[in-house]
């Protein structure tokens, strides 16, 4: 079964635009999971524009399936916020200060002694660690040597290609799952995912354990709801 994490992080920029607690993230990250939703991710960049430090330490005592923090390691702010709520899965992301969002995955190999480090220290903190890689042989066959218990396939590239030909899209993820899973890494995915191109990644990759799934969920539930919007995301894992 692949799992359904929400990232929330649209509806803290949607509550920071206007000031004030509208809407409240904690009633919004438990309706999601009253909803169906397996998992709440959040992404605290330093400049807190949309998940503030704070959330994560109040999201943690308030939330009950499994809570994924993503984020770049390199800055120890994140660091000690990942430490001290100690979430289910930390996600690591090689994001710069300034991104908009995340678009590309660790160079697992020149980045290789810093990952092992850092993934040794959640995982002794009892933190399940996945690190955000592109769909490429020798970054996923570097990211096994690191420690890390999963990664999470970056798919712009998929998601931007899906509707011009999606058997060319998913080819090389196909190929970066099988290789993960024979050397034991779990698999995630995550980015442009959406109602169109959810089933095809999940059929094609039945080794997925979970999606982590924001922007394109947002703005579907702004027309269908979120409480169907989040029914139907998990209706096509489940196809």
């Amino acid at each position: 079964m692949t799992r359904l994490s929400v990232n929330i992080n649209k509806f803290a920029t949607l509550r920071n635009a206007r000031g004030g607690n509208n809407p409240d993230l904690i009633k919004v990250a438990q309706d999601c999971e009253r909803f169906g939703a397996q998992g709440i991710t959040v992404h605290p960049r330093p400049d807190e524009r949309h998940i503030r430090y704070e959330d994560v330490y109040q999201l943690k005592n308030n939330i009950s399936s499994e809570f994924n923090i993503e984020g770049n390691p390199l800055e120890q702010k994140f660091v000690d916020l990942v430490l001290a709520t100690k979430p289910a899965q930390v996600t690591l992301v090689p994001d710069s200060s300034n991104q908009i969002t995340s678009n590309h995955g660790w160079d697992t190999i020149q980045h290789q002694q810093f990952l092992k480090d850092i993934i040794q220290t959640f995982k002794q903190a009892h933190i399940r660690v996945s690190i955000f890689v592109d769909p490429n042989p020798a970054m996923i066959t570097a990211a096994a040597s690191t420690g890390t218990d999963r990664i999470e396939l970056y798919t712009e590239y998929y998601a931007h290609h899906f509707i011009a030909d999606k058997h060319a899209a998913i080819k090389a993820y196909v190929a970066s799952a099988n290789l993960a899973h024979e050397l034991g890494l779990g698999i995630n995915a995550g980015h442009d995912l959406d109602l169109q191109n959810l089933a095809f990644l999940k059929n094609n990759i039945p080794q997925l354990a979970e999606v982590s799934i924001g922007h394109a969920l947002v703005c579907d539930a702004l027309y269908l709801g979120l409480e169907n919007t989040i029914q139907l995301y998990k209706r096509e894992l489940q196809s």
